[in-house]
């Protein structure tokens, strides 16, 4: 059975059509599936998904795109995450794609989030989903200065599309990384072969649904079943039967994330 590691169920065309998902993750071998938040003002959704299903868990957090919503504090994150069936603090981390007319210096309320959200994360143990772009060094900087380094929760870098360089980095610090759909993209060559590069006790997959959806669907809204496609793409790339794909990490899912299996 596949795992999703990180998908966004709880937005509108997903959950407009969760029994018809649901039915094609039956199909898929899809047994569960991780359900990320973004904003607080979502959190009530995602967690309902999470309680309503039994192969569905839920984090809490808030993505560094997000403006104009409620910003976390710590106490925010740390009460939402003592909720059942709520395994992870994130989406959170940096991103500095979009600056337009900003500079990285102006994106200081993103590091002043992460940080909170990192802070959280120690205290309850739990593992962060981190969200990074065009922003590494400052992500592992921040990740550092924190103490999130070999900490125990640890965590995972989830739709990795850095360099192989930042991939080392990131293990060194104990980190897993997690690959969506994009590596089965015609242009990715360069995110196969880091792909080829992760340690196989260290590898997620994932569909980030409704986005970046894999081939052949690409372009159309994802969901978790195609995630048993970016398995099998990973399991041409490391040369490897697609059940041993599936095992390993659905198994690397559990060790990441020990609430589920408890």
């Amino acid at each position: 059975m596949f795992t999703d590691s990180h998908c966004h169920l709880s937005y509108g065309n997903l959950a407009d059509d969760l029994v018809a998902i649901r039915q094609q993750m039956v199909q898929a071998r899809v047994g569960r599936a991780l359900c990320i938040c973004t904003t607080l003002e979502e959190f009530d959704a995602v967690h309902r998904l999470a309680t309503g299903y039994d192969n569905f868990w839920a984090t809490v957090g808030v993505h560094p795109d997000n403006q104009g919503v409620v910003e976390p504090t710590m106490q925010d994150l740390v009460q939402r995450a003592a909720l059942p069936r709520v395994v992870g603090i994130g989406e959170t981390g940096l991103d500095y794609y979009r600056l337009g007319e900003r500079s990285v210096a102006d994106m200081e309320w993103q590091r002043s989030r992460f940080r909170v959200h990192i802070r959280a994360a120690l205290a309850l143990g739990l593992p962060l989903v981190v969200h990074t772009r065009s922003a590494a060094d400052d992500t592992l900087a921040i990740l550092r200065e924190e103490g999130a380094a070999g900490s125990v929760g640890g965590g995972v870098f989830h739709c990795f599309t850095e360099s192989q360089s930042v991939a080392r980095a990131v293990l060194d610090m104990g980190f897993y990384i997690s690959f969506s759909g994009i590596i089965t993209f015609k242009s990715a060559q360069d995110l196969r072969e880091v792909a080829a590069f992760v340690p196989l006790d260290r590898l997620l997959i994932e569909t980030d649904s409704p986005y970046l959806a894999p081939v052949p669907h690409r372009g159309k809204t994802n969901n978790p079943s195609y995630v048993a496609l970016v398995a099998q793409q990973m399991a041409l790339i490391r040369s490897m039967p697609v059940e041993d794909i599936a095992r390993l990490t659905s198994h690397n899912f559990d060790r990441l994330f020990p609430q589920v299996v408890r």
